[in-house]
């Protein structure tokens, strides 16, 4: 309802409540929970497929051709219409972003600032430093510029149709925000109160050569020139949380291959699958 007030045309997917989730789990960070949204846009005449969660609170985006626009990718979209009115922000987002997003913001006229994952911890951080924009890669995007610093799907939706409606082609704005290669969210299984000593013992034995710069603010990334591995662990479940981005495949391969050996001198028997839905 809130689209079609704004003058949008709207083709509804599944917008019955239901409990029992018939057709797929709520949750737009999936990508596989993206697929009848992207058949939809091959299908039909819309230009923009947006996608919420159970709660409304989180965004996925997928442009014409089908392409997951992931919330770090948003959020340089997001940072740079913000910063055009609040120039010199501080614009704060969680260890599982892209290492492409800093570098943008920056070159939009803001601060870039990485913090721990955990939308309630990104949310109080902001309002410490007075950051107009804050985000994380499951899909909270909070909003403090023109709203109230809380998580809003809808809000979110609106505040990028606000920008792409400006231009000819909404997907082509998107498609050419800057990217990598990366993997999904990985997790590993661990006995409970095991994944934050794991932590601590791969920051403990962590030596990388420069370039590569480590942070520790939560679980431990290593940045290289060309990407990023990140182990940490979840505040929700027993498992650790890998992501690794290359600004190349065999960069990818590389960073991969360096994060796990570190992570097999601590746990020998680790082994990751994607992140459950």
């Amino acid at each position: 309802a809130i689209m079609r007030a704004i003058g949008c045309e709207v083709t509804e997917l599944f917008s019955d409540v239901d409990g029992n989730f018939p057709n797929h789990h709520p949750d737009p960070s999936k990508p596989e929970n993206l697929k009848d949204v992207i058949a939809s846009l091959k299908n039909g005449d819309a230009e923009l497929g947006l996608a919420f969660d159970g709660d409304g609170d989180r965004l996925g985006i997928v442009t014409k051709d089908g392409t997951n626009i992931y919330p770090d990718r948003q959020m340089m979209l997001f940072a740079q219409d913000v910063l055009s009115r609040v120039p010199g922000g501080t614009i704060v987002f969680d260890v599982k972003c892209s290492q492409r997003l800093a570098p943008a913001i920056e070159a939009a006229g803001g601060k870039a600032l990485m913090y721990k994952t955990g939308h309630s911890l990104i949310k109080a951080k902001m309002k410490e430093i007075n950051s107009p924009l804050g985000g994380e890669m499951s899909g909270h995007i909070f909003f403090k510029e023109r709203w109230f610093g809380f998580d809003d799907g809808t809000y979110a939706g609106a505040r990028l149709l606000e920008i792409v409606s400006k231009a000819a082609d909404a997907s082509a704005v998107l498609n050419a925000l800057p990217t990598s290669f990366s993997t999904p969210e990985l997790n590993v299984k661990c006995n409970e109160g095991e994944a934050h000593a794991l932590v601590d013992q791969l920051v403990a034995k962590a030596a990388f050569a420069a370039p590569a710069t480590m942070n520790t603010i939560d679980g431990l990334r290593v940045d290289w020139p060309d990407g990023f591995g990140l182990i940490r662990a979840s505040n929700t479940t027993p498992v650790l949380v890998l992501r690794f981005e290359g600004h190349t495949e065999a960069a990818l391969e590389r960073i991969q291959a360096a994060m796990l050996e570190l992570l097999h001198t601590v746990k020998p028997d680790a082994s990751f699958a994607e992140a459950a839905h």
